[in-house]
């Protein structure tokens, strides 16, 4: 049987509905930050394959976990700086009553993963206060269903092997209306593909330099009806699209991290649910691959 997908309405992150995406940078600072944030709490998994991740609140994404359902993603660059983004749009969104009702104040569940651009040139004196929470809090306040693609959030001060990196999404539809959609920070170790063609044998490493200083994170998301587990082996699928768009992929060097939400929207039979899957991730990995293409070109 032969399926066939073809790009969404808009060919990005937000052909799935119910998801909006903000984003904000810093041109001094030479860095960004991208805020997903759902309509409503969905289930979220992740996969982490680099050497050097740089994350928060993965743990809870564990299917094993008592987290069902979360209420927002942040991805940002500024390494472990960054990810004081995802306590200011955690705060953020407490104070407007979105989280668990567990006490006095609504805790909402926002994983984040970094990404590292503090070398690339931009002014890092920011003193004693990063610019990550205000940061957070501007993409917060962007939140649209227009996906902006080049130097803008998280992909802002990124580079890929030895070009500028950036971030892009897209999405694929089959005919029977099954939507996966991803959004890609590329700030690799390896160069992407696209830019230097694969010889086997040959290895290219431009950024053998800056050791420690890569990783590349993003998201998909679907309309399916999935658990946390079902997330979770999505976003396991989907991280096959790193490593068909940049070589070398995953290495010691890099944080390398794909989160996986569904939005419920379309349900299958148990019986249609492996097989489901099964086309969902080669989508989501499809999806990963192009947007990666896609936002080494649009930087």
């Amino acid at each position: 049987m032969k399926i066939t997908a073809t790009p969404g309405k808009t060919d990005s992150f937000t052909d799935v509905m119910g998801i909006k995406v903000g984003q904000a940078h810093d041109v001094g600072v030479n860095t960004g930050t991208t805020v997903i944030i759902p309509d409503n709490p969905i289930p979220m998994g992740v996969d982490v394959r680099g050497g050097g991740p740089g994350t928060r609140d993965t743990n809870a994404l564990d299917p094993t976990c008592l987290v069902e359902e979360f209420h927002g993603l942040v991805l940002s660059g500024g390494s472990v700086f960054g990810l004081d983004a995802a306590g200011a749009v955690t705060e953020a969104l407490s104070e407007k009553g979105i989280g668990f009702p567990f006490g006095p104040r609504a805790l909402p569940v926002v994983p984040s993963a970094i990404l590292f651009d503090l070398k690339n040139g931009g002014d890092k004196n920011w003193g004693a206060e990063a610019p990550y929470r205000r940061l957070g809090l501007e993409a917060l306040n962007n939140l649209s269903t227009t996906v902006e693609h080049g130097r803008f959030g998280a992909g802002h001060g990124a580079t890929a092997g030895g070009v500028q990196g950036g971030i892009a999404s897209a999405s694929l539809e089959t005919e029977d209306g099954l939507i996966v959609s991803a959004i890609v920070a590329v700030n690799s170790f390896g160069p992407t593909v696209h830019d230097v063609p694969m010889e086997h044998g040959t290895i290219e490493m431009p950024k053998l330099g800056f050791v420690g200083t890569n990783t590349t994170i993003g998201a998909v998301v679907t309309n399916l009806k999935l658990d946390k587990a079902g997330c979770t082996r999505l976003a396991m699928m989907a991280q096959d699209g790193y490593a068909r768009a940049i070589r070398p992929i995953h290495t010691p060097f890099d944080g390398d991290t794909v989160f996986a939400m569904a939005t419920g929207d379309k349900e299958v039979s148990k019986d249609a649910m492996a097989t489901t899957m099964a086309v969902a991730g080669t989508l989501a990995a499809d999806c990963v691959a192009k947007a990666i293409e896609k936002a080494v070109k649009a930087a």
